[in-house]
């Protein structure tokens, strides 16, 4: 571990100072309420779609996906603005809002197309291995917000079908569990890791192994580790929390 403390501190640092970029990943599909959640959700459910992604037919399109042929949309509640009229049939110059049921909405598994991103491999790294030696599961992904790249819960991870960057997402997950924020849960509110650090460590890992490593996504990852530290600097404490996460896991997948 101390051979790699100062290469790591030097990473680390670039991560902080190096200016990145904030993916548009994180904005490429709409933020729908948790009341058209729960509508997606049970027709899937009444369907037996499994969750995921959820978009209109055109931006399905957009992202070089075609929806399945005899394919049903799903329904959400839309806004819709019209203009009100008088009795001869005259525009008042007023609008009326409402809501309606429409059918414009399909899930990632009701379209087909080629692969979204292209994960970057590297034979000095495995990550069945490294996921084995760590006892981590990865499971399908079943969340309907696109925009979600992926996501840990205990002993498990999840990655986007759609994220950008599959590899530096995985990371950034094992990461979560490896510091031990998937348990937190189970501590006392003063124990509780805050939300813009717990993200900054888990970034900043997937950053040190994707430099190691020689992956892509470094300029999005530097984006979004200044996006959360706000202002704030990294601690000794961090910094160390980090360093031994990114070697753990390096060693795990060798």
């Amino acid at each position: 571990m101390e051979k790699q403390t100062a290469p790591f501190a030097q990473l680390l640092a670039d991560a902080v100072n190096i200016e990145g970029i904030l993916s548009k990943c994180y904005s490429t599909f709409h933020g729908y309420s948790i009341g058209n959640q729960m509508l997606a959700w049970s027709q899937c459910l009444s369907r037996d779609i499994p969750l995921g992604p959820i978009a209109t037919y055109k931006k399905w399109a957009e992202l070089g996906r075609q929806v399945k042929k005899g394919s049903k949309a799903i329904a959400l509640v839309m806004p819709v603005t019209v203009a009100k009229k008088d009795a001869a049939g005259e525009k008042t110059g007023d609008m009326a809002a409402f809501f309606v049921l429409k059918n414009n909405w399909f899930v990632l598994e009701q379209t087909e197309g080629d692969e979204f991103a292209q994960e970057d491999v590297t034979p000095a790294w495995d990550k069945a291995k490294a996921l084995e030696a760590l006892n981590i599961t990865e499971e399908r992904f079943a969340m309907m917000d696109g925009n979600c790249q992926g996501y840990a819960r205990d002993r498990s991870i999840a990655v986007n079908p759609v994220a950008v960057y599959p590899h530096k997402t995985r990371m950034h997950e094992i990461a979560h569990i490896v510091l031990g924020h998937t348990k937190e849960h189970l501590m006392q509110d003063s124990e509780v890791t805050p939300r813009d650090i717990r993200e900054v460590e888990a970034e900043a890992v997937a950053y040190i192994l994707c430099s190691v490593l020689g992956l892509s996504g470094l300029e999005d990852s530097r984006g979004y580790i200044q996006h959360w530290m706000t202002g704030t600097n990294i601690s000794d404490k961090t910094a160390q929390r980090i360093f031994s996460a990114a070697n753990k896991i390096l060693e795990a997948g060798k």
